[in-house]
């Protein structure tokens, strides 16, 4: 199966999800880590759901799904323990063109939930394409385990030097090849630190033209 790995903003994109079990919990929560504002559609709810809706986070329609429900919808999970009814989200989500995933069951998915480690900005995310999520997710305990609990803030000061070097360095392969020097060397926040201090050296040697700099 040929699939293709994407980051998807889902910042206030109306999000759909059916069912409000167990299934549906972890879905919902990877929706809303991602900012995107969740509808779900079930008779009945965990407590979890329940105080999510309560608290505001997402909004609950308590009752099963109808014909038309997928409308207006960016992207729609269906997490019911019914595979008919989850079919029927899918076919009805295809129909639209809308992107649908029946959880736990491949043949009606347009996407999958990978398994991902996380730090800060970081992401890895990990997919078998619903051959076998119990690998991926020993993939990502491995990867978890060797991977420093600090990577998120090395990579925001990692970040935040590598736009100083992309104002103070013309566009050229010298930039380039600063940058990956950069991402190879141990990075930190404070003036004085010794990538810093090469990122600064490097633009003394190779300015800016004027008409760049303004």
């Amino acid at each position: 199966m040929d699939l293709f790995p994407i980051f998807l903003k889902l910042t206030a994109r109306p999000c759909l999800v059916v069912g409000a079990g167990n299934l549906a919990e972890s879905k919902i929560e990877s929706l809303r880590a991602a900012n995107g504002k969740v509808t779900v559609i079930a008779p009945q709810a965990s407590q979890r759901i329940i105080d999510m809706a309560e608290a505001g986070e997402i909004e609950w329609h308590q009752r099963e799904f109808e014909t038309g429900d997928v409308h207006n919808y960016f992207l729609v999970v269906t997490a019911t323990n019914v595979p008919a009814v989850n079919r029927a989200v899918y076919l009805e989500a295809q129909a639209k063109n809308i992107i649908c995933n029946a959880v736990d069951d491949p043949p009606f998915c347009d996407f999958y939930f990978p398994s991902v480690v996380r730090r800060g900005d970081l992401q890895i995310a990990i997919s078998t394409a619903g051959a076998s999520p119990a690998f991926a997710q020993r993939l990502r305990k491995e990867i978890n385990v060797q991977l420093p609990l600090d990577t998120g803030d090395w990579l925001n000061d990692l970040g935040n030097l590598r736009r100083e070097v992309t104002q103070a360095e013309p566009l050229n392969d010298e930039r380039k090849l600063i940058l990956h020097q950069l991402a190879a060397r141990e990075v930190c926040g404070y003036d004085g630190c010794p990538s810093r201090v090469l990122a600064r050296e490097h633009a003394k040697t190779n300015p800016l033209p004027t008409e760049e700099k303004a």
